[in-house]
């Protein structure tokens, strides 16, 4: 068996990484490098030739989840080569990609990304695929995107766990440890750990539970009468807080565009038949000319999820004219440094958009582990030869954790083979 990190170590996103044997090959993940501030991404295997190198003997690729920096290369794969992604999670990306496709001049590119999602094999939870001799089984996670997995990988006689991205804070986090230890441990021994450490390089930020964040938009919601918020469009649980929120104050609509609504739905008719909370009933879609929403949102007050888009632009302009602006907030609950003008990460895009608000409040907390659950895992999985960080800007820093001195010993971040078990990481 051999294990190769094509990209992950030492990086955050763009993670792509491969396990075969001499019968089969697969990728987990096939994602493309996290843009820069001004969107701008530098990615060497985006283009055919790479894609086409890199998959060449490549059975089958397995999505964690839709977020871009696991997903994005999805187009450039031939469509000989089978894609496996959650049954929930095709539905929203197939959502987005049609709403893509009315951006002026790029249909085709979105007729073409359209035609891949729709080619793509689904998998529910637990269910074992078999790829030659090897055999996956994913299991459900809680991430910023909903129906993520981390996936079991069984061959030669060795289990290897893929963690994907994951959370301990979320409203759908309680499964985590349970499914490890009665799923997956309860049937053997893990003998690699290939798993995430994104909160390893943001270990100042407060990692706080959905539920903490609810009870602060609701004394929000008290204050101000016309909230706005902007929030990841497809992150469920987020979606939850909001909505849960805007429940308690009674009266007030819950407003969004038709792409939004439309990701609710998707949401509403699967999630939401398992828990209310994820239930979002009929959200209203805005429009300038319903005057009756118009009026009851000036009376009453409102939610309304926005995103930093010319669309939003001109819904803004309008009604700023419509309501009282000191009874307005936008809740920002995305990534502190997108709109911190001195970071490398900031978004031009997002600072301009916050920028028309005059009062702004952020209230977010990561879809990523914290360092404690990092090592709650870590310890748990107690794997036999390895572990291996990706999706970690310095995927050393896996030694900082409060993990057993033994596990330590056992961090992967230059090639060796052990056990038997190649392990390459291609040096930078």
């Amino acid at each position: 068996m051999e294990i190769i990190i094509h990209r992950g170590i030492d990086q955050i996103g763009g993670c792509i990484t491969e396990i075969s044997t001499d019968k089969a090959r697969i990728l987990i993940d096939l994602g493309q490098n996290l843009p820069d501030g001004d969107g701008i991404v530098q990615d060497n295997f985006a283009n055919l030739d790479s894609i086409e190198k890199l998959t060449n003997g490549i059975d089958a690729i397995f999505y964690t989840h839709y977020h871009g920096d696991h997903i994005g290369l999805f187009p450039l794969i031939k469509d000989t080569i089978s894609q496996y992604i959650g049954s929930v999670a095709k539905r929203v990306l197939l959502c987005k990609h049609e709403r893509l496709s009315y951006i002026p001049g790029r249909k085709e590119i979105s007729l073409n990304e359209i035609s891949k999602i729709e080619r793509m094999l689904s998998f529910v939870p637990n269910q074992v695929i078999e790829i030659g001799d090897i055999k996956i089984t994913p299991y459900f996670v809680s991430h910023s995107a909903y129906d993520a997995y981390m996936f079991l990988i069984e061959a030669n006689g060795k289990r290897i766990l893929h963690t994907g991205d994951f959370r301990g804070h979320g409203y759908l986090s309680k499964g985590l440890l349970p499914t490890i230890e009665k799923h997956i441990l309860k049937r053997g021994k893990i003998d690699f750990l290939i798993t995430e450490g994104t909160m390893l390089s943001r270990l100042d930020e407060r990692v706080r539970h959905e539920n903490e964040l609810k009870r602060e938009v609701v004394e929000l919601m008290k204050q101000y009468k016309n909230v706005f918020v902007m929030c990841s469009s497809t992150d469920m649980e987020r979606l939850a807080t909001f909505h849960a929120a805007n429940k308690e104050v009674a009266g007030r609509p819950f407003v969004c565009d038709d792409f939004q609504k439309n990701v609710l739905e998707i949401f509403s008719d699967t999630a939401g038949k398992m828990s209310r909370l994820f239930d979002f009933g009929e959200p209203y879609s805005f429009r300038k000319e319903n005057f009756k929403l118009v009026n009851w949102m000036q009376d009453k007050g409102f939610c309304m999820l926005v995103r930093a888009t010319n669309k939003f632009d001109d819904y803004l302009t309008f009604l700023e004219t419509q309501i009282d602006k000191s009874e307005t907030v936008l809740i920002y609950s995305m990534w502190k440094e997108y709109i911190n003008p001195t970071s490398k990460h900031a978004k031009k895009v997002y600072l301009d958009f916050v920028a028309k608000f005059p009062v702004v409040k952020k209230i977010h907390t990561s879809g990523h582990a914290s360092a404690e659950c990092l090592a709650e895992v870590c310890n748990l999985v107690n794997p036999t030869s390895g572990i291996i960080p990706i999706h970690s800007e310095h995927s050393a820093d896996y030694q900082k954790l409060p993990i057993n001195e033994d596990l330590k010993l056992k961090i992967i971040t230059t090639s060796k083979i052990l056990n038997g078990v190649i392990v390459e990481i291609p040096i930078k």
